[in-house]
């Protein structure tokens, strides 16, 4: 990072360029980050660390939702798979797209 003082350029080194995020302990961070202690006590005096590991333990459980919604879709396309077959004339998909404009 430069930083500019009576036109001279001064370089702080900072521990890298990416964003920063300021978190304020309130009330319910305060209690998500006692229950993670209460989870991971090696890490209690670390409250940094703590939320950390929310962090990664969320993020897994948001993409493990992700995983087992998708999964749940695809089993019941399975499932369904074929069901309707025989219920519309042969050709009735191209009628109908034969109207749609182009």
């Amino acid at each position: 990072m430069l930083y500019r003082s009576r036109g001279a350029t001064l370089r702080f080194g900072v521990p890298t360029s990416r964003p920063r995020h300021t978190l304020t302990e309130t009330d319910e961070v305060a209690r998500a980050l006692d229950d993670a202690a209460r989870r991971w006590p090696e890490e209690r005096s670390a409250r940094g660390k703590l939320l950390m590991r929310l962090v990664r333990e969320g993020h897994r459980a948001i993409v493990g939702e992700h995983d087992a919604e998708a999964r749940r879709r695809r089993e019941a396309v399975r499932r369904t798979e074929g069901a309707l077959t025989g219920t519309y004339p042969e050709g009735h998909l191209e009628r109908l797209r034969g109207d749609w404009p182009a």
